[in-house]
């Protein structure tokens, strides 16, 4: 025995020799054979018992872990410290981290009027990454209860255009309507004023004493469509006629504005083609595209396209398609509905139906980078690096930092509309405190501020 212990060999080894030996005990002399059973007879012996003992040493281990739990036991606690400490260290050092403040431009609005914008953004641990954010957003975020005043007004063009106002009557900062400071409102492609980024602005003006009003597009939110057109980022005559009312019925009132996605692209194409000919006295655009043709191409990536284009090209769809009786007078609604990407959307719907020789001279003319240049009214502007459908080489630094009234705030995470932050972002988000102070500053500063630098 203590032969043949002094022999033994590694357990998988064992087991193969064994094998090997029990394949060929037929081919031996008598005398080797039986001595070849034996070892093989022992071998298996020593093979069994250790098994046994590993057998019963895992299982103790594990019955011990089932009863001490995770965190009771060295190994697991170490393991979950080990991971929370790199985990931290990476959110600090690669994810809770400003980019870029166009400082020249931020200077005075950091100092005097708008703090939110020097702190350091820390997204949501659990959900920072830019899908994450993009997606979860319309969920976990609260929406207040707003109830709203509706009022169409006719376009220049025989159409009607649908608008939401929230008029703040029991103001106590401002009681009189006629001098209560106006803040207009855009959602973004396909929303309206029951968005929850949209209520979460209505309710931040109305803690601070203002009237709000959403300008939704043509078609979207439940009207008739009148005449056989839509929108687009592109063209602003619905956004002057909104304006202008805005103005005719409150001469008295200041009037602010804030663009999301869509809706901020649209607000800069304005106010670059109207430079100080426009009553507004300040915008904040949050998550604007501002190169169309990158913005696209960014949408078009397979997990891009899978998980928004398909789906907002859908929602265009759906949108026309309750206007076909309309549309279909003019425009190919079948290939329309055919259509698989946002591009081929607006390759057979929108750039046909607002005259463009081609869907290229259409995103061009919608690219609100071209007509940054000409803005004449403070302009913040808000975008997170890590937005597919602004990707962040087209964010337009260079351009802001050669406008005085401009000012650009980029951080690491946020997404599209994202910007969520706190352990359970159920109620406002960064992009929310940002809409709130900036609005105070350009109402309460007036004048004072129509010079960011």
């Amino acid at each position: 025995m203590r032969h043949i212990a002094q022999r033994r060999v590694p357990l998988t080894v064992s087991f193969t020799v064994v094998s090997r030996r029990q394949a060929h005990t037929a081919d031996f002399p008598p005398s080797c054979r039986n001595r070849a059973v034996q070892y093989r007879d022992l071998a298996m012996i020593s093979l069994d018992f250790d098994f046994n003992i590993v057998t019963r040493d895992l299982s103790h281990y594990l019955e011990n872990q089932v009863k001490v739990g995770l965190f009771g036991s060295g190994v697991g606690l170490s393991l979950v410290l080990g991971f929370s400490a790199a985990y931290t260290c990476y959110y600090l050092i690669s994810v809770a981290k400003l980019i870029c403040i166009s400082a020249e431009a931020t200077a005075r609005l950091r100092r005097d009027h708008c703090p939110v914008v020097s702190e350091t953004y820390y997204p949501t641990f659990w959900c920072w990454e830019s899908r994450i954010q993009t997606l979860l957003r319309p969920f976990v975020t609260a929406k207040p209860g707003v109830v709203y005043r509706n009022e169409l007004i006719k376009a220049a063009d025989g159409g009607q255009i649908s608008l939401d106002w929230f008029d703040n009557d029991d103001s106590v900062s401002h009681p009189d309507s006629a001098t209560r400071p106006t803040v207009l409102l855009l959602p973004g492609l396909t929303g309206t004023s029951r968005e929850s980024y949209i209520l979460h602005m209505v309710q931040q003006s109305r803690d601070l004493g203002y009237r709000c009003v959403v300008f939704n597009n043509r078609g979207v939110s439940g009207e008739v469509l009148l005449t056989p057109r839509t929108y687009c980022a592109a063209n602003t005559e619905d956004l002057e006629t909104v304006i202008e009312h805005i103005q005719r019925n409150y001469e008295a009132s200041l009037v602010m504005a804030a663009g999301v996605s869509m809706g901020g692209m649209m607000l800069a194409n304005y106010l670059g083609r109207k430079g100080r000919e426009t009553c507004l006295k300040g915008v904040v655009v949050f998550s604007a595209g501002w190169d169309v043709f990158e913005c696209t191409a960014s949408l078009e990536k397979p997990l891009d396209r899978f998980l928004f284009n398909s789906y907002l090209t859908s929602c265009l769809q759906a949108s026309v398609h309750r206007h076909r009786p309309v549309l279909e007078k003019c425009y190919d609604m079948d290939h329309v509905m055919k259509a698989r990407t946002i591009r081929e959307f607006d390759e057979r719907f929108t750039s046909i139906m607002f005259g463009y020789p081609s869907n290229d001279h259409y995103y061009h003319d919608a690219s609100p980078v071209h007509r940054l240049k000409s803005v004449q009214v403070p302009m913040l502007c808000l975008n997170a690096a890590d937005d597919v459908f602004s990707p962040s080489h087209a964010i337009p630094v260079e351009a802001v930092k050669q406008n005085p009234n401009l000012a650009l705030l980029i951080t690491c995470h946020g997404g599209h509309i994202g910007f969520l932050e706190g352990m359970w972002p159920r109620q406002s988000t960064y992009m929310d405190r940002v809409f709130k102070q900036f609005a105070k500053a350009v109402i309460e500063e007036g004048s004072r501020l129509e010079d960011l630098s």
